[in-house]
């Protein structure tokens, strides 16, 4: 059956970003007092990359994936294309925008969501700091009363919307910032860290909301995140940056193909405390092993080969194959 002309339709490119870079200049004082006073008369100074030439294009709709180590130049990103901090070199379009002219016509389009800081008036109900962003915005009152009841209930604080800020817990907090930064509908969303410090709970349900309203909206979202549960039910593509250098961006899948080359082998029967460590060694590097359980480490292309070996040298009631955690993928990485 031949695909829709909708299927074919390409979505168009919201962000393009080239060879975008941010140097800070930091004073290096030597130590002890005659440092200080040397200081007063001659000063060294070191230029520190937080981006380094950074180039990537988002199209419409996508729901991407920003990872690196602290200190990556995840954040530094995210504010230079919000238009918080102007680049030292390189180029950036947004919605056709250059984000650090500030221009109102962009600014009502995108939102910047930092899971460590508020936007909200801490000494306020939720509801009127939402009010007062509505009214920023110009949205129409039932546009605002109708997209309040969507979001609240969605993210399951329609209860609190008449607590004081500071009185809501982590999880209310974050959630109403969400619906704050949401309010205009806006069709890019920088998001840095957004669960940070939540319980699962918590989790679980702003992912569930950033699904369905990226699904509904075809709104445009950069997320950044430690949670790597955030980045696999979300994103089906990820950009991994460290040292404010770009060096993978594609399918999260092929993460694990390029950079995990052993698969764990986990295998139960009877009898294994008999065989030690270094006898298992001949199998694979042995991750976990207990009376009844050997998971070993396995390279790719001796996968098959180990598993046979396996079966003939040991009385196995049950085989399981999986792929590394993208957790254990990601740190190695990084650790690299």
């Amino acid at each position: 059956m031949p695909d829709s002309p909708a299927a074919n339709v390409v979505a168009p490119t919201i962000i393009e970003v080239q060879g975008l870079t941010k140097a800070y200049r930091s004073y290096k004082k030597e130590p002890g007092f005659f440092g200080a006073i040397k200081g007063l008369y001659h000063r060294e100074y070191e230029e520190v990359l937080a981006a380094d030439g950074v180039g990537f294009s988002l199209s419409e709709g996508e729901l991407v994936g920003f990872l690196g180590p602290n200190g990556a130049g995840k954040t530094t990103t995210l504010k230079m294309l919000a238009g918080l901090l102007h680049p030292s070199k390189g180029t950036a379009k947004v919605l056709g925008f250059t984000p650090w002219e500030r221009r109102d016509g962009y600014r009502r389009q995108f939102a910047l969501v930092l899971g460590q800081k508020n936007q909200l008036w801490w000494d306020l109900p939720a509801r009127e700091s939402l009010e007062l962003n509505s009214r920023i915005y110009g949205i129409r009152r039932y546009e605002f009363d109708r997209t309040i009841a969507e979001m609240t209930e969605l993210l399951q604080v329609r209860d609190k919307l008449n607590v004081m800020v500071r009185e809501l817990s982590l999880g209310e907090r974050m959630k109403m910032e969400l619906i704050a930064s949401l309010l205009h509908q806006p069709r890019v969303l920088f998001l840095d860290e957004p669960t940070i410090g939540l319980d699962v709970v918590s989790q679980k349900t702003v992912r569930d909301f950033l699904r369905h309203h990226n699904a509904k909206n075809r709104t445009t979202i950069l997320l950044t995140s430690h949670y790597m549960a955030d980045i696999q039910e979300l994103c089906k593509r990820v950009i991994i940056i460290d040292h404010g250098k770009i060096f993978f961006d594609g399918r999260l899948e092929e993460v694990i193909d390029r950079f995990a080359d052993f698969k764990l082998v986990t295998i139960q029967c009877a009898g294994t405390e008999k065989s030690s460590s270094q006898d298992l060694a001949r199998y694979g590097a042995v991750v976990e092993h207990t009376a009844a359980t050997i998971k070993l480490k396995v390279k790719r292309d001796r996968v098959i080969q180990v598993c046979k070996a396996l079966l003939d040298d040991f009385p196995v009631t049950d085989i399981d194959i999986q792929e590394v955690p993208i957790e254990e993928i990601i740190r190695q990485i990084f650790a690299r």
